[in-house]
This record gives structure tokens, C-alpha cells and sequence, in this order.
């Protein structure tokens, strides 16, 4: 089973940590990786460096970061493939935490390729 786990906070989720809880992430992801789970590690650019879209069936529109009114932000996310969504969860409890503050991980789990996620015409397994 893979799991996208999302990580969420109300900051800036590009900057702002020590030097230690950065070790300390190096340390988990390394972890991750030779347990055999870690698919891909990815974070994101300051949000001011970003852009919405609004889709619609009349068009679309969009508006450059920084955002108004935004609650969270996504900061980056880590993809990975274990048994099951407790043992995501279990490996997500490991993760370390910040000095100060506080995110959050939502844990997603990837759905199989299916017919919303093929292009028309695709075979089985080919997305868009």
C-alpha cells in the first residue's frame, strides 16, 4: 500500500527551523529510506514563490502567493509504501518535532490506477 503524507502548518513551512530539528529530520528520512519505505521526499517553495488556480466550468483563475485567509500551508510530503495505514501511522509518530510550534502530517493512501486517473485511451496502469 502506498501513503502520501502531507505536511501542514499555519507558518512558513519553507523556513524557519534549527539547525537541530533539521538533523534530526536528515536522521528520520535516512531511517525511512533504509527501512525500504521512503518513495520519494519532496518540499516545497515559500509560498510566496506559488500560485492558485480556481477551475470552473466557465474558466479559470489565478492568484499569486502569498495567500489571504490561508490556515495552513502545505509544506512538503513524503511518499511512502508500507503494509498498512497503522504501520504509516506508526512510522509517522516517529517523526520529530519541532523546538517550537507545531505541524501537521495527513496521511492519504494512494489510490490504485483506476479509470479517473487514466487518460482516455490509456491501458490499465498508464496516468496522465
Amino acid at each position: 500500500m502506498r501513503f502520501m503524507l502531507i505536511v501542514k502548518s499555519p507558518g512558513n513551512c519553507a523556513t524557519g527551523h534549527d539547525e537541530r530539528f533539521l538533523a534530526e529530520m536528515d536522521r528520520y528520512n535516512d531511517a525511512l529510506a533504509k527501512a525500504g519505505i521512503l518513495l520519494a521526499i519532496e518540499r516545497l517553495q515559500d509560498v510566496s514563490r506559488g500560485a492558485r488556480m480556481r477551475v470552473s466550468a466557465t474558466g479559470c483563475a489565478v492568484v499569486d502567493g502569498p495567500f489571504a485567509e490561508t490556515k495552513e500551508l502545505v509544506g512538503g510530503f513524503w511518499l511512502w509504501q508500507v503494509r498498512s495505514r497503522e504501520e504509516a501511522i506508526e512510522w509517522a509518530r516517529r517523526c520529530p518535532r519541532p523546538a517550537e510550534g507545531e505541524f501537521e502530517i495527513e496521511i492519504r493512501e494512494v489510490m490504485e490506477p483506476g479509470p479517473f486517473s487514466r487518460a482516455p485511451g490509456a491501458k490499465h496502469g498508464a496516468t496522465a
